[in-house]
C-alpha cells in the first residue's frame, strides 16, 4: 500500500490540502496539530520531571536521615505507595477523584492534574536512586562533615547531596526518558499530547500508517536528544576514580 504523506497537509476540517502543509488564519492542518501535540507532550514530560526531581530529593534523603526515624517511615510509605499503584490509576485519580474530595481542584487544567500524578509517581522512583546514591558514598563522608561541625542539613547540602547526584545520573537519564514516554497516559484524559492526536487524527483520515509512524518517529527524536543530554551532563559531572560501596553506606 503507498504512503500518503500529504496527509499532514491536510486542513482539519475540510480535509483540503493547504500549501506548504501549514495553516493560515483559522486553518489547521495536521502537521500544525502533530507539532503542538508535541509541544504538549514535552511540556507534561518537562514539569512533571521538574516536580519529581524537587519531591524525589526531598522524599529520598529523608530516608536516609540517621536520628530521623518518623521521617524514614514517612518517606518509606510514600515511596511504596506510589511504586505499587499503576500509574493508569493515578492519573485516573487524579483527574476524577481529587477534584470531588478537594473542590479547590476542581477548576485545575487537566494538564496539570496530569503533570501532579506523572511527577509524584516518578518521584518515588526518583527517592529511591537519591537514596541508593546517599548509602551508596562512604560513611567516612558523614562523619568528615559532622566532626568540622556542620549540622544535618548542612552535610546533606555542601557534602552528601552533591557527591550522590553525580554518581546517580545514570538512572536519572533513564527516568527521564521514561516520564517522557509515560507522558503518553495523558492521553487516557484527553489531554491532546502525541499519543491523543495519533488516536484522533488516524480515525479522521484513516492514515493511521502515516500518522502513527510521524508520531512514532518524534518519540524517538525526542528519547535520543534527551539520551544525548543527559549523557553530557554525565561527563561533565563523572567523579573519576569513584567506585561506590558495596556495603550500602552504612547510614
Amino acid at each position: 500500500m503507498a504512503m500518503e504523506w500529504n496527509v499532514y497537509c491536510l486542513d482539519t476540517i475540510d480535509k483540503e490540502p493547504q500549501p506548504g502543509c501549514f495553516g493560515k488564519g483559522d486553518v489547521q492542518t495536521y502537521l500544525d496539530w502533530l507539532f503542538q501535540a508535541w509541544g504538549q507532550t514535552l511540556m507534561v514530560a518537562g514539569l512533571s520531571l521538574v516536580l519529581a526531581l524537587i519531591v524525589g530529593s526531598l522524599v529520598g534523603t529523608a530516608r536516609t536521615l540517621p536520628n530521623s526515624p518518623v521521617l524514614v517511615r514517612l518517606a518509606n510509605a510514600w515511596v511504596e505507595f506510589f511504586r505499587n499503584i499503576p500509574l493508569l490509576v493515578q492519573i485516573f485519580l487524579w483527574y476524577h477523584v481529587v477534584p470531588v474530595v478537594f473542590p479547590l481542584f476542581a477548576e485545575t487544567p487537566k494538564l496539570l492534574l496530569v503533570v501532579v500524578g506523572l511527577g509524584l509517581f516518578t518521584s518515588a522512583r526518583i527517592a529511591e536512586q537519591v537514596r541508593a546514591g546517599v548509602q551508596a558514598l562512604p560513611r567516612g563522608q558523614r562523619y568528615a562533615a559532622m566532626a568540622v561541625g556542620f549540622t544535618t542539613f548542612q552535610t546533606y547540602r555542601y557534602v552528601l547531596l552533591p557527591m550522590a547526584f553525580r554518581i546517580i545520573v545514570p538512572p536519572l537519564t533513564s527516568e527521564s526518558m521514561n516520564i517522557f514516554k509515560n507522558s503518553s497516559v495523558a492521553f487516557a484524559v484527553s489531554v491532546t499530547e502525541l499519543t491523543f492526536f495519533a488516536q484522533q487524527a488516524g480515525e479522521e483520515t484513516s492514515r493511521g500508517i502515516e500518522i502513527y509512524m510521524g508520531v512514532t518517529l518524534l518519540y524517538i527524536i525526542s528519547a535520543l536528544v534527551i539520551n544525548r543530554i543527559m549523557a553530557f551532563v554525565e561527563k561533565r559531572v563523572r567523579v573519576p576514580g569513584f567506585v561506590a560501596s558495596t556495603g550500602g553506606g552504612g547510614h
